[in-house]
């Protein structure tokens, strides 16, 4: 009996130790119950779902939905959910309330979220969640968020922890993207219409570990207006290895 227990405590240990993170793609849509001929509202959610390692999963889990109720809701704060079923209707049921407010009203909204695994490896989990969504108004508004994990711990790894010498690599970016955007060396950042806050360059808020290299993305408003739309960088992973804690 002793030997049996022992055997089955060791292959508990060995099965729960090759455990794998693994991702499902899950899908969530709603429409509108209020008739419509065209430019009906909907919302479309897709996003990967970790799994097979519970408390890994949760947190990675937990993080994607709460960015992505910053990004779909329509009042003061995000919607008091907990699961992209009831943020759908939520967000459906906000439509219909304005409805009911502005008859008159013929624009649909819509949303529509899409997260993929950009980059996954010992060190890093990359998610990058592509939004668009409009609530009225002359335009709609696209953009990406950045996640960014610790795969083991599925703890978030903030921009600041990403580098072993934040300054530096400001520094050396900036550089680079003077040059890529024709900024002189001796002018202000701001000088050519950019708005980045107090005039002084500011790494993205959003970080991708992309195939191509380092992506810096600055969403449209975060340093230039609507109509000049994003600005991005991408470095290579050879130029800026020396910066960098993950791979």
């Amino acid at each position: 009996m002793k030997k049996y227990f022992y055997f089955a405590s060791v292959l508990l240990l060995f099965t729960s130790c090759t455990k794998e993170l693994t991702f499902e793609t899950q899908s969530f849509n709603e429409k509108s119950s209020v008739p419509c001929k065209k430019d009906c509202p909907e919302i479309k959610i897709m996003v990967p779902i970790a799994q097979n390692i519970e408390v890994v999963a949760d947190s990675i889990n937990n993080k994607v939905l709460n960015t992505i109720r910053e990004i779909v809701y329509f009042g003061e704060k995000p919607y008091d959910v907990s699961d992209y079923d009831g943020l759908a209707k939520a967000f459906m049921g906000s439509y219909e309330d304005m409805k009911k407010t502005y008859p008159e009203e013929t624009l649909g909204w819509m949303a529509d979220i899409k997260g993929d695994i950009e980059h996954q490896s010992e060190q890093i989990l990359n998610i990058k969640i592509e939004h668009t969504t409009y609530t009225g108004g002359a335009h709609g508004y696209h953009g990406f968020r950045s996640l960014l994990f610790d795969p083991e711990t599925g703890k978030t790894i903030e921009n600041d922890a990403l580098f072993t010498d934040k300054a530096a690599f400001t520094a050396f970016a900036e550089k680079e993207f003077r040059k890529k955007y024709q900024i002189p060396e001796n002018s202000e950042i701001n000088a050519s219409g950019l708005m980045f806050e107090g005039d002084k360059f500011q790494l993205a808020l959003n970080i991708f570990f992309t195939k191509q290299g380092l992506l810096l993305y600055y969403n449209s408003y975060e340093v230039a207006s609507y109509a000049d739309g994003p600005k991005e960088i991408v470095f290579p992973y050879e130029t800026v290895k020396k910066y960098l804690k993950y791979q």
